[in-house]
């Protein structure tokens, strides 16, 4: 018997992986597989070594989640406590409660993701984007603006309609998709407009906090 054969196995006894006999003993893993292929003990101290592995996977998957999982808590109460320290000083300004209105009615309100706002009123699409710019400071190159247009309609149309009503500018413009309507004559003459802000995480944090915060005040107000 080759003498790293021998140390293999005493190796191996011990309950070592192959990994580490291989690094110990500078062998080639197909050799370690030749020399233990039909021992039962082998394959056994495997087994505990493939069942131990897993606990520790397990284990470690979940440290990981609850790692996430305070590292989102202390990210949002980060976010809820600037957004509750400005919304002392924005909520008397007509502008800060029309935006907060306008995207609990009309836009994306999940928990996560951009910030998006889908209308077919040139005039809500204005003031969300004034919004977004004057009360929000969000530079305009971070506001996209898409257009959801039926297959009859022009795209250089109906984006220069957009662009002349809500002053976005073009180049603000991506490239639109195409709708198909359940009528085949009642379409929306210049489409849908989604305006969206591109990582916009931290922002939909606060703009969801500011909303609870308004709408809980508006209810708690009494009649004069």
């Amino acid at each position: 018997m080759r003498n790293d054969r021998h140390l293999a196995i005493k190796l191996r006894k011990k309950g070592a992986s192959y990994n580490k006999i291989c690094k110990e003993l500078d062998i080639p893993k197909s050799t370690m597989h030749y020399w233990f292929r039909n021992l039962r003990w082998s394959q056994e101290i495997k087994k505990a070594l493939t069942e131990k592995a897993q606990l520790l996977a397990t284990k470690r998957i979940k440290a990981m989640a609850q790692a996430n999982k305070r590292k989102w808590a202390e990210w949002r109460h980060r976010h809820r406590k600037t957004a509750k320290k400005e919304f002392s000083i924005l909520k008397s300004i007509p502008l800060f409660a029309a935006g907060l209105m306008l995207y609990w009615g009309e836009g994306d309100n999940k928990p996560r993701g951009d910030v998006r706002l889908t209308n077919i009123n040139p005039q809500m699409i204005r003031l969300f984007y004034k919004f977004l710019q004057e009360i929000c400071s969000i530079p305009k190159e971070k506001i996209h603006v898409r257009l959801l247009l039926y297959p009859d309609l022009s795209n250089k149309k109906s984006q220069y309609f957009w662009h002349k009503s809500t002053k976005i500018p073009l180049s603000q413009f991506g490239k639109s998709s195409v709708i198909y309507g359940r009528h085949p004559t009642k379409r929306l003459e210049n489409g849908i407009c989604l305006l969206r802000v591109s990582a916009s995480g931290d922002l939909k944090e606060k703009i969801i906090t500011w909303i609870n915060l308004l709408s809980r005040d508006l209810i708690k107000q009494k009649r004069a």
